[in-house]
């Protein structure tokens, strides 16, 4: 085949699509493994805290997918997206000597003190239709901004509390959180029933 021929285009053309398509299929494999390389430290720490580990993985997905390096503008790391009060708080409460936020670039370490602290933030909302909700304002906005939006009918109904949010980044991380929970519901579920 010469180059420049019919012939010599059309190879390299069916060559150059099996390649796209082989970097495609390489790339979600990377990212179907990167998304379930720490389930074991999800499914423990949901585990040990009470919490679904559905919420707890969607809530690593959203914010850091799955980057156990990952670092905020804030000074928040890894999985979870972990500040340093919330971290020393968790160190503190599970008695853990020596603590320092830098040990939350450890997955396991950081959805462990994330999952408390999801923790924590649901216990705040107890009176209301659903309390995570609340909690992923809090987690993501702050307790500050959650007062400021709970208020009336708002204190007891998520749909209203949602509606007086003025941070619609804050909106849309709940609803990304819900939407992927939902999907991690499925899966999941899915994946025990292979393994069973």
């Amino acid at each position: 085949m010469q180059p420049g021929s019919s012939r010599y285009w059309k190879w390299a053309i069916v060559i150059g699509i099996v390649l796209v398509f082989l970097v495609l299929i390489g790339i979600q494999i990377f990212r179907t493994y990167r998304e379930n390389s720490h389930d074991k430290a999800i499914l423990a720490a949901a585990q040990k805290y009470g919490v679904d580990p559905t919420l707890v993985k969607a809530v690593v997905w959203r914010e850091s997918r799955f980057n156990p390096k990952a670092h905020g503008k804030a000074n928040e790391i890894g999985l979870m997206q972990i500040r340093e009060p919330a971290a020393e708080e968790w160190a503190k409460a599970e008695g853990i000597p020596y603590f320092s936020h830098q040990h939350l670039y450890d997955p396991a370490k950081n959805v462990l003190a994330g999952t408390w602290y999801l923790r924590k933030l649901m216990r705040r909302y107890p009176r209301v239709d659903d309390p995570i909700v609340y909690a992923l304002a809090d987690y993501n906005a702050g307790r500050t901004h959650v007062l400021r939006w709970n208020k009336g009918m708002a204190s007891t109904n998520s749909t209203v509390f949602l509606r007086h949010m003025d941070y619609p980044g804050t909106r849309a991380y709940i609803a990304a959180v819900q939407q992927r929970q939902q999907h991690y519901r499925k899966t999941w579920k899915l994946a025990s029933a292979r393994r069973d």
